[in-house]
């Protein structure tokens, strides 16, 4: 059926100038539904606002709301790759050329030059103590000052002498540190029941302990003595707690070196390392809840 030529098709519905209309709608009309919308979503935008903003009223500046959520602490290691290893040869330097820079790198914010500032750093003792309380975390003392802790307590795998840490003769260097938890204070062990009869001895006020030792059987005798270099050879307590980026930006974690004296040569090892307190746990799902283990190979040829 042919259409009525008279009414005017699309463009008279786009503009009907005998009613004034514009889209099917007059001035008036539009005008209505457009206040009605900017009404409403006003209203949806100040209810989500009103909302986020309810929200951060409970919320601190300074310490995750739900932090009880959190298994502490982590236990991690430099140098570090994907695989967990450390492989490489003793007369090719360009294998283990990535370790040592990774060391060099992650220690150059422990240069003593970079913690010279009296307004930030103070001096926390180079023996271990209790922890240092420098107010609570909603307090109004500011920003905290950062205990210092100079690369050369970690001796022989400072890097200062020995710019390989160790690798070039085959006793390879680890640097262990807990990860920052804010406002966690680490308690060591009240008694050796829940410490193996080997790591004992490791045992000593004010310090978190660490021990490292062969995860497999067929490993036992392979791995030779392991030297600990820090303060106490472990974590010492005047170090925490930590008050978070905003309180504590300065903030330096203790550190603890592992040196492998003695590794049985062309032969692939795995070591674990745990860390020992009344509040520290382990989990199967996560390899480096308070202890990690690492696979280390050194090649003669």
């Amino acid at each position: 059926m042919p259409s009525n030529k008279d009414d005017g098709g699309w463009k008279k519905f786009v503009w009907d100038s005998e009613k004034g209309e514009l889209l099917g709608r007059t001035g008036s009309s539009w005008f209505k539904i457009l206040i009605f919308y900017l009404v409403f979503y006003g209203c949806l935008a100040g209810i989500f606002i009103g909302t986020i903003q309810a929200l951060l009223l409970t919320l601190s500046n300074y310490k995750p709301t739900w932090q009880d959520r959190v298994a502490p602490p982590g236990l991690s290691h430099t140098p570090r790759s994907e695989k967990s290893e450390v492989s490489f040869s003793l007369n090719e330097m360009e294998t283990y050329l990535p370790y040592t820079k990774a060391l060099r790198d992650f220690l150059v914010k422990y240069e003593d030059d970079n913690q010279r500032d009296q307004m930030k750093y103070e001096d926390c003792g180079e023996e271990p103590t209790e922890y240092k309380n420098r107010g609570d975390l909603e307090s109004d003392v500011g920003v905290r000052k950062a205990c210092r802790f100079s690369r050369s307590l970690l001796g022989p795998c400072s890097g200062i002498e020995d710019r390989e840490f160790g690798f070039k003769e085959g006793k390879p260097c680890l640097i262990v540190k807990l990860n920052r938890i804010v406002n966690f204070r680490p308690r060591p062990p009240n008694s050796n029941e829940s410490i193996p009869e080997e790591a004992q001895p490791k045992v000593q006020p004010n310090v978190i302990p660490i021990y490292c030792t062969n995860k497999r059987e067929e490993d036992a005798g392979k791995i030779g003595e392991i030297k600990y270099y820090g303060i106490g050879g472990g974590f010492p307590l005047q170090y925490y707690p930590y008050y978070g980026k905003l309180l504590h930006p300065q903030y330096l974690q203790p550190l603890v070196a592992l040196q492998f004296t003695n590794l049985t040569l062309n032969s692939e090892m795995r070591i674990e390392c745990k860390v020992y307190g009344d509040n520290i746990d382990y989990s199967v799902k996560d390899r480096y809840q308070g202890r990690f283990d690492i696979k280390i190979q050194i090649n003669s040829l």
